[in-house]
């Protein structure tokens, strides 16, 4: 761990601009820096993590309010509602499995959720637009509990937002417009991660984030910081190059996350 502020805005700069290249958070970047370079303990860095997302999320939000508006998110609220229903649950029963795991169990649930995001990255990214709801009826109502449980369930396990699941179920499940979808799926990790947070309250834990407030506030300034300057890039690197590189950054993480004593 460091109390080199310069260096700890800097990390959470880059996470950000990356995330920002390509339309994420970057909380699934940020959570094997905080391991790898910043030596932070797997549950610790997940707990982290989940607070540092927390503030860029919500941050987010309202910035993007100008392009979709609040009123636009509510006419939507039956989708809102149908994943939150499961997402909820999913955050609850996540964060108590990351509390009752043993270190070495939650480096490798880590590690392989890493990897299966950097597959989601290379061919779930950018799903096609087709505007049309995949199901209907009672069979899209229980699909999208379905997938707010997995859902909710990985983001509290890896302390992360869930923007690069939310949104392409948004799309291929609700027919939901891409960027409308990014509004969206902010607006269902807000409560989402809340209740992730509540639950990791109750464990000592948590502790962790007052002992490190200065290094939370420091990182997640960096991460706007730089979530801002990588949105005002998009376009200039081809995402032919992106996603494949950060990809292949999340595997080599996976790679040292696993190993990490």
């Amino acid at each position: 761990m460091t109390n080199n502020k310069p260096a700890v805005f800097a990390g959470g700069a880059l996470i950000g601009m990356l995330g920002g290249l390509i339309g994420l958070g970057g909380a699934e970047l940020r959570l094997p820096q905080l391991i790898g370079l910043f030596g932070f303990a797997s549950l610790e860095a997940v707990i982290l993590n989940k607070v540092m997302s927390l503030i860029v999320v919500a941050s987010a939000l309202p910035f993007r309010a100008g392009t979709i508006p609040f009123a636009e998110l509510l006419t939507h609220w039956p989708v809102i509602l149908n994943l939150l229903a499961g997402s909820l649950l999913g955050a609850w029963f996540g964060a108590g499995f990351a509390l009752g795991m043993k270190r070495e169990t939650l480096y490798r649930v880590i590690a392989v959720l890493l990897v299966l995001i950097s597959v989601l990255l290379l061919f779930g990214h950018n799903p096609a637009n087709s505007h049309q709801p995949a199901l209907s009826g009672s069979a899209l109502l229980l699909a999208g509990v379905a997938s707010g449980l997995g859902i909710g369930l990985v983001a509290s396990l890896m302390g992360v937002a869930g923007g690069e699941l939310l949104i392409p179920t948004l799309v291929l499940l609700f027919g939901v417009d891409i960027k409308l979808a990014g509004s969206l799926s902010l607006a269902i990790s807000l409560p989402t991660m809340l209740i992730g947070i509540a639950r990791y309250r109750n464990d000592q834990s948590f502790a962790v984030v007052g002992c490190n407030r200065n290094f939370v506030l420091v990182m997640a300034a960096g991460s706007l910081f730089g979530a801002f300057a990588g949105g005002q890039l998009v376009g200039t690197i081809a995402a032919e190059i992106l996603l494949p590189l950060l990809a292949a950054i999340l595997v080599i993480s996976a790679i040292k996350v696993w190993r990490h004593k």
